[in-house]
């Protein structure tokens, strides 16, 4: 893979900033649940944000 630029590695921070961000509210969103079904769709729109962040990150391991 060839080397981010300066602007692109910006980007890239930001959007794993963001997923991070997601990640914490659905997993408040979906600590404050009684339905059922509405916390299973908060955990996994946590989890789902969580492994995005992580393949985000894997970009700046390359």
């Amino acid at each position: 893979m060839a080397d981010l630029s300066q602007v692109e590695l910006q980007n890239l921070r930001h959007l794993i900033g963001a997923q991070e961000t997601s990640y914490q509210k659905f997993n408040n969103y979906a600590s404050q649940c009684v339905d059922p079904q509405i916390k299973q769709l908060f955990t996994k729109s946590a989890q789902d944000s969580l492994n995005t962040k992580q393949k985000l990150m894997s970009f700046l391991n390359n």
